[in-house]
């Protein structure tokens, strides 16, 4: 890490997000969800934090976790799989710990996978043993592989990972998945996950020391509350009392819910946020268990 990188004091925060790529849309989403805007670039690499003093900077997304470490940037949204694969090399190398994941996020996902051909019958990790294995996640598959006890030769590879047996240039890969089709085409099929991968907030290993602490905190508690109600729905009805317990037990996925009485002590009117999907199969049991004049608003914000 950088002694000036790693010493300076500021009173902006950073946050390094994906140019271009499957995870740049989702996260400008969510960090404007959070209360964020920005006036860009010309070159259209920076954007200057108009809001709140959270600057971002658009990069590809292998850079986000060295950017991290050398104090260039402060956090970064990133695929997992791209984090854990720089901190496996850290740990391989005996560096210490620069960056680590502070938050999933809940969007981008896809698994870090070991795929084989067709025909192989597959069984155990065991039968990897001695083999060739395709990959741009060195470190991990070795990580793995380690665990497992299991001694293969480790094949790297950027890009077209999938056709690297039918080249003969492996037995075996290990690659990101996400629908199989790609492993299809190959004649391969994915027989494990060493990884379950989505985009995260990552961020340096130790607190920051400044004014960035409170925008992180700041930062933190609004992404937070814009991920808690992504599919959340304020549900409201009415019911007699005695129903109540039973229309509760329907209700597993809300919070603690606001009860009071609206028609002298027989009726009562309940208020739950609840955050799993409300469809009208679950509005019909709740209305045969005697739930009535049901509304679902949609909730725009929330702060914990």
């Amino acid at each position: 890490m950088s002694p000036v990188a790693n010493s300076a004091v500021r009173d902006r925060l950073r946050i390094a997000i994906q140019k271009s790529g499957r995870l740049s849309e989702p996260a400008r989403a969510l960090l404007a969800s959070s209360g964020l805007s920005w006036r860009e670039s010309r070159d259209k690499l920076f954007c200057y934090g108009e809001s709140l003093p959270v600057d971002l900077l658009l990069v590809r997304d292998d850079d986000i976790p060295g950017l991290i470490a050398e104090g260039v940037c402060d956090l970064g949204i990133v695929g997992r799989n791209v984090l854990r694969e720089l901190i496996n090399e850290r740990e391989e190398s005996g560096k210490p710990a620069a960056f680590r994941e502070w938050r999933a996020l809940g969007f981008g996902g896809c698994r870090l996978s070991i795929a084989v051909p067709d025909v192989w019958d597959w069984q155990s990790p065991t039968q990897l043993a001695g083999k060739r294995i395709a990959t741009t996640y060195p470190n991990q598959l070795r990580a793995w592989l380690r665990t497992q006890g299991v001694q293969a030769d480790i094949v790297m590879l950027n890009g077209s990972v999938e056709i690297a047996p039918r080249l003969g240039q492996a037995d075996a890969i290990c690659d990101l998945v996400s629908s199989g089709a790609t492993l299809a085409a190959n004649q391969l099929k994915p027989v494990l996950d060493i990884l379950q991968s989505e985009a995260v907030l990552a961020g340096p290993a130790h607190p920051f020391a400044d004014a960035r602490a409170d925008l992180a905190d700041l930062l933190l508690r609004r992404m937070d509350g814009v991920l808690r109600i992504r599919d959340s729905k304020l549900l409201m009805f009415q019911a007699p009392r005695e129903a109540m317990n039973e229309l509760l037990q329907l209700l597993p996925d809300a919070e603690p819910p606001t009860v009071c009485a609206v028609d002298g002590a027989d009726t009562l009117a309940l208020q739950a946020l609840c955050h799993g999907a409300m469809t009208w199969q679950r509005l019909e049991d709740l209305k045969r268990a005697g739930a009535r004049g049901l509304m679902v608003l949609p909730v725009e914000r929330m702060l914990a």
